[in-house]
């Protein structure tokens, strides 16, 4: 028999959740038979499985062993040498400055399709590893708790993630980001002049789970959905008949940006998806030339308040596209807003 005592990471969560999470070797159709059989039961009675644990419960597990796997974490997170880009740290939460080409979990993949990368070397594992090192997170003491990302970025594109200590900052942080309170600001450098200087653009888009792309049409149709998104031009580019522009998103869907401007002919520079230029890869750039720089949080109350009118940036000397463009006048332009 194994007994595992809920903690605050563990507690508000359903008992087949938690099960799910903390005995990984254990097939669900299983774990159903062994709550209805009361193999499994919480503070020593018949527990059902939608049952909500709070901290101080314990649940007794009257299974064969074979289905709790060995504990390796440990000895993984203490030998990664982490390499992060820490924007700012609290003791809940942490913002990471995510460099292009860096994966955010080993489930996410690249343009090709391809998810061929260690777990070492995701930016969720980094993540893990800093805070086990810092003695923050210990994976021993934690039965269905790790730490999480709260927003995802593709992989080619940078910018600010921001990751959860515990599990009351996950579940709170990813409500405030369902309630629009987290607002992300993106750089962009697209192809062209931009014939007006800022403007709003609403669409909708239709997001086809074959090709793994997304369709840009003026009118609304079954399966479509609304985007709205918000630009300014910053500068242009003669040399290279480049606009950077400021975004921001009033919607949040799938490839938004790079579908939206391209399909005002405007693509970004980089762009294979949703518009391909010859010039891009003479210029260097094999993909989109985007970066999520600048996050800010209105968070009227609860556990996260104290980050409520907070604003934090990446240098924009970490924004390689702004090599095109003069970044003193790009400073000026992002100051007067």
């Amino acid at each position: 028999m194994r007994e595992f005592v809920i903690n605050a990471n563990d507690g508000g969560q359903r008992l087949d959740k938690f099960i799910t999470k903390s005995v990984k070797g254990l097939p669900v159709s299983l774990m159903y038979k062994f709550i209805r059989t009361k193999r499994i039961k919480v503070n020593g009675k018949r527990a059902e499985q939608k049952q909500m644990l709070v901290p101080g419960d314990t649940v007794q597990m009257y299974i064969p062993d074979e289905f709790f796997t060995t504990a390796t974490a440990e000895n993984e997170l203490e030998r990664v040498h982490v390499k992060l880009d820490i924007v700012y740290e609290d003791d809940n939460i942490l913002l990471c400055n995510k460099r292009p080409g860096v994966l955010s979990h080993t489930g996410d993949k690249d343009e090709s399709g391809s998810d061929k990368v260690s777990e070492r070397e995701t930016l969720i594992f980094q993540i893990q590893a800093y805070l086990f090192q810092k003695g923050e997170y210990d994976p021993e003491k934690e039965h269905s708790f790790a730490p999480a990302l709260c927003n995802r970025i593709d992989r080619n594109t940078g910018g600010i993630v921001i990751a959860a200590k515990n599990a009351e900052t996950l579940r709170e942080m990813n409500e405030q980001i369902r309630l629009g309170n987290v607002h992300k600001s993106y750089l962009c450098a697209v192809h062209g002049r931009m014939e007006k200087p800022s403007a709003t653009l609403r669409d909708y888009l239709f997001k086809n789970t074959k090709t793994k792309t997304v369709r840009v049409q003026s009118h609304p149709t079954r399966g479509a959905k609304e985007i709205i998104t918000a630009y300014r031009a910053l500068a242009y580019s003669e040399a290279q008949d480049l606009s950077l522009l400021e975004v921001d998103l009033m919607t949040g869907r799938t490839h938004q940006i790079r579908a939206h401007m391209a399909s005002i002919g405007h693509p970004l520079l980089g762009e294979g998806k949703y518009g391909v230029n010859k010039n891009d890869r003479a210029l260097g750039y094999s993909y989109q030339a985007l970066y999520s720089y600048k996050l800010r949080f209105t968070v009227p109350g609860g556990h996260l308040a104290y980050l409520n009118g907070r604003t934090f940036t990446v240098p924009l000397t970490d924004v390689r596209f702004l090599e095109f463009f003069r970044l003193s006048d790009v400073k000026k332009k992002l100051d007067r807003k």
